[in-house]
Formats: structure tokens, C-alpha cells, sequence
């Protein structure tokens, strides 16, 4: 729930994060051929041209919160589902590469600012860049529509599935929003069973610290 102490150290993070993530499907759509995100002004390092009003208001009152999807038209690519694929990917590889370094930094830091009041502010929020990183990451690569590892599956699979999974499409944003009700008002960790071992792996080889899930 809402916890203001934690949100404004979380809120520099996540808006870097979202912004490095969508900036990233993007570029990588306008590489392969597809403008239409640099025709609307989303290939920006500006936090606000990618935030979206309810994934920020989730972040202030269930702690976790989403962007505005970057406009993707596989039309404009080559080899439509392969190309979509990459751009899908693009998000969730650049967040876990964020994560990495935002894990040296607070290696690199820590033996300096761990003895000050500061300097343990400094160093939760590099925690926190690590830990909303890697939350992108892997809730991204949830094979549910409309998330990334849809995008990602659908390019992987053959063209009858293709075609099936397109059938299931129009249930994924249900379906996810009920899971993240379920999870957040219910009290059942379904995300937390889903996310803690990947957290606890790389947020502990990252930050080489004990990682909190």
C-alpha cells in the first residue's frame, strides 16, 4: 500500500526504468524500419512523454506501476513477426542490463557511503533502481497479452499457434489484470512466487548483498 518513504525513493528508478524500456522497443522498431514511435515523439529520454497516468497512480498505492507502451506497426518490418520479436525483447533486455550496472554502482559505492546518513539514502535508491529493474524484467516476459513475452512467444511459435495465440490475445489484459488484484488486494504472492528466485539469484549477484523480495 501507499508508502511515502519508499515511493520517493522508488519513483527516480522507475521513471528512469520505463523510460530506458521504452525508449529501447523504439529505437530498436525504428533500426528495423518502423517509424511510428519516432513520429510521436516516444524516442526521447523524457520520463514524461512514457508515463501513463494509471500505471503511476499503481505505482503511488500498490508500490508497482507500468508505462505507456511505446506504438509499434509490424507492418513496417520486413519479417513482421521475427522483427516484432526483437522489438518485444528490446524492453525487458535493457531493464536486466540496467540492472547489472545499477548492481556495480552499488558495489562500487557502498564501502564509501554506507557510514553516512546521505549516503545510505544514495544507496537505498541505487537498491531500488536494481530491484524495479529487475521487477520489469521478468513481469515483462510473462507470455500474457498484451506484455512483451506475448510478443516475444509469437514470434517463436509456428504459424498455427501463431494463429491460436491471437485467439487468446483478447483475454491477456483480463487476465493480467486480475492477477495483479488478486496478488495485491487479496493477499495471495502470485507475483512473489513468480519473481522471488529470479530477484534473490540476480539482486544478490548484482548488488552482492543478501536481496530483499
Amino acid at each position: 500500500m501507499f508508502n511515502l518513504e519508499r515511493i520517493i525513493l522508488l519513483a527516480p528508478a522507475f521513471m528512469l526504468a520505463i523510460t530506458v524500456h521504452e525508449f529501447s522497443h523504439g529505437y530498436i522498431a525504428y533500426r528495423l524500419g518502423d517509424p511510428t514511435a519516432k513520429d510521436a515523439g516516444r524516442l526521447t529520454f523524457n520520463p514524461i512523454s512514457h508515463l501513463d497516468l494509471f500505471g503511476t497512480l499503481a505505482l503511488l498505492f500498490i508500490g508497482f506501476g507500468w508505462a505507456k507502451p511505446v506504438p509499434v506497426n509490424p507492418y513496417n518490418f520486413a519479417d513482421p513477426r521475427k522483427d516484432n520479436l526483437w522489438v518485444a525483447l528490446a524492453g525487458p533486455a535493457s531493464n536486466f542490463i540496467s540492472a547489472f550496472f545499477f548492481g556495480l554502482l552499488f558495489r562500487a559505492l557502498s564501502p564509501f557511503l554506507s557510514g553516512f546518513e546521505i549516503g545510505q539514502v544514495i544507496l537505498a535508491m541505487i537498491y531500488l533502481a536494481v530491484w524495479i529493474n529487475l521487477i520489469l524484467t521478468i513481469f515483462n516476459l510473462l507470455p500474457i497479452p498484451p506484455l512483451d513475452g506475448f510478443h516475444i512467444l509469437e514470434g517463436l511459435v509456428s504459424h498455427d499457434n501463431y494463429i491460436k495465440l491471437q485467439e487468446f490475445s483478447r483475454y491477456g489484459p483480463m487476465i493480467l489484470l486480475g492477477l495483479i488484484l488478486v496478488s495485491s488486494f487479496a493477499n495471495v504472492p502470485i507475483f512473489g512466487v513468480i519473481f522471488g528466485p529470479f530477484l534473490k539469484l540476480f539482486g544478490t549477484l548484482f548488488t552482492g548483498q543478501s536481496f530483499a523480495v
